[in-house]
């Protein structure tokens, strides 16, 4: 199989219902929320990372390989094990969370395309290119965070994405026996009793407008 990056699969969306018109409420997960400036106390239950990650992993992927992985720091002792490895801008926000994601991707996730992928030879064809499965693994599992901070909004969750971070310690601190790469860190939680209301939120930093940041061709 010739190795071009313009073979490379198309997303998989065989299995996902094109909607015939704008799914009600759902534009308020992007107008509506804020990232917190804090989270309630209240806990992160292992049952809603289930369903967040029942919903994530629906998400389309190249040829449904998959790549992301994720890993829920879900108490202080699991959190203060990357402490070292965080910008001092992020402890204060990393350690609060009720739940830290750590957004990953395996660097061998090839080996459950015969299983995953519609395509014969896939596996191969990644196996044989460090490049390529390098670049679809980072690519990939960054959709896949993305599929996690909405995902987490829809389930009533704030969602505080972090890099600044030396993403060696944390792979040393959490996944030396996975082989995992780490990509970006979340924290995950319940909105502060005292977060504003979006209709009394702080006015959104500044966006780059349609004109600038796109083309029509």
């Amino acid at each position: 199989m010739e190795q071009q990056t313009s073979d490379l699969p198309v997303m998989d969306m065989n299995e996902t219902a094109v909607p015939s018109g704008p799914v009600p409420g759902a534009e308020k997960l992007f107008t509506d929320a804020r990232t917190p400036q804090a989270f309630s106390p209240r806990p992160v239950s292992e049952d809603v990372l289930r369903r967040l990650y029942d919903l994530v992993k629906l998400g389309p992927t190249s040829g449904n390989c998959s790549p992301g992985r994720f890993v829920f720091l879900t108490n202080q002792d699991s959190r203060e094990r990357i402490r070292p490895a965080l910008s001092p801008g992020n402890v204060e926000r990393a350690m609060s969370a009720p739940v830290l994601a750590v957004i990953c991707q395996d660097p061998l996730f090839f080996e459950t395309l015969p299983r995953l992928g519609s395509q014969e030879g896939l596996r191969d064809w990644f196996a044989a290119d460090v490049g390529l499965s390098e670049e679809t693994a980072f690519r990939n599992s960054t959709l896949e965070g993305g599929y996690l901070i909405i995902a987490a909004r829809m389930l009533g969750l704030s969602v505080m994405p972090m890099s600044g971070f030396d993403s060696f310690m944390v792979e040393d601190a959490l996944l030396a026996a996975t082989g995992w790469r780490v990509n970006f860190l979340v924290g995950l939680g319940y909105p502060a009793e005292n977060e504003p209301h979006p209709d009394h939120a702080a006015p959104r930093a500044p966006r780059l407008d349609f004109g600038e940041a796109c083309l029509c061709l």
